[in-house]
């Protein structure tokens, strides 16, 4: 009779852990390269501070005159020292408004054309004079505005506009050319390869596998476009937009060379108007009383506060759309 001795599997080591990488341990050049990171990140903040703090102080005089009238005020005479920043914080918010209206959904339907429609013969050179148009100097923009665009709007653009749409507000007034509606329209052509170019690298993000996805389970060219693409997408086209709001809300010598630079709040289009990159371009250099300076780096601190603002508020924006994804997925 044969023994049979049944052997009992041999437990396995458990596996040691990873010793705690000590400080010692780190490179030198690890350390150096995080040190140069923290000074750039401080040197940031620490720059911010500074505009801040140089703004803060040449507004303070504004600032214990007025108080907090002077964002609310109409007024802006330099002769009699009453300034109010109110029509050109309406001038600043209006054409930037304007210009994304009108460049929105030319930049996203461009960018949605050229990564998913047109063909790479013609999507690369077509790309290409877009992003072109970002490297015009804003000069340049506003001579245009000037000798082609404000003559157009004058003698065909508006008529037509005051004469079907007339019993609107927005389109009321005499046709001036230079005005908010051109500032918008310069405005416009300026943001839209921003938009596009980042618009259209956030499309190419998108995998390939949700695309046919979409078109496997029976949707159309446009739902497929739709579903897998512009929706994954928006958080991305959100802040290509905000990046071209940001733009828009300094730009200056374009803005002030067709804007008309009248401090008045109109609901019209057709009115001359100003904003606060404009009015401290116009007037800076002539400036001679403290106060006339201290009012105008007050509008610089009340322009760098609302882009602060804006920003601010289009993060949140990002992150309660990434949220919803998040959670709907």
């Amino acid at each position: 009779m044969t023994a049979t001795t049944h052997s009992s599997p041999i437990p396995a080591a458990p596996a040691l852990a990873p010793a705690p990488r000590r400080r010692r341990d780190i490179h030198l050049g690890d350390q150096a390269f995080q040190l140069v990171l923290r000074l750039g990140a401080l040197l940031v903040l620490a720059l911010i501070a500074g505009i801040v703090g140089q703004l803060l102080g040449l507004s303070w005089p504004t600032i214990q005159k007025f108080g907090a009238k002077f964002l609310v005020g109409t007024d802006w005479d330099p002769v009699n020292d009453s300034f109010g920043a109110l029509p050109f914080i309406w001038g600043t918010l209006v054409s930037s408004l304007l210009a994304l209206l009108m460049a929105c959904p030319v930049a996203i339907g461009a960018s949605l054309f050229l990564n998913e429609i047109a063909h790479s013969k013609l999507a690369k050179p077509v790309a290409f004079l877009i992003e072109m148009l970002a490297a015009i100097p804003s000069v340049v923009y506003g001579l245009w505005g000037i000798f082609v665009l404000a003559p157009w709007l004058r003698t065909t653009v508006e008529p037509w506009l005051g004469a079907r749409l007339g019993f609107l507000p927005l389109f009321q007034g005499a046709p001036f050319g230079v005005g908010m509606l051109c500032a918008g329209m310069v405005l416009a052509i300026m943001i839209t390869p921003t938009i596009a170019a980042i618009s259209r690298e956030v499309f190419r993000a998108v995998p390939l596998s949700h695309r046919e996805a979409a078109l496997g389970l029976g949707a159309t060219r446009w739902e497929m476009i739709y579903l897998s693409v512009l929706r994954s997408s928006m958080p991305g086209v959100v802040g290509a937009v905000i990046l071209g709001l940001g733009r828009a809300l300094g730009e200056t010598m374009a803005v002030t060379m067709v804007i008309g630079n009248r401090p008045e709040i109109a609901t019209s289009l057709f009115a001359p108007g100003q904003t606060m990159a404009s009015v401290i371009a116009n007037e800076y250099p002539e400036a001679s009383g403290t106060l006339h300076i201290s009012a105008l780096a007050s509008i610089g601190l009340s322009l760098f506060l609302v882009s602060i603002v804006i920003n601010a508020l289009a993060r949140y924006f990002v992150w309660r759309l990434n949220r919803k994804q998040g959670g709907a997925r």
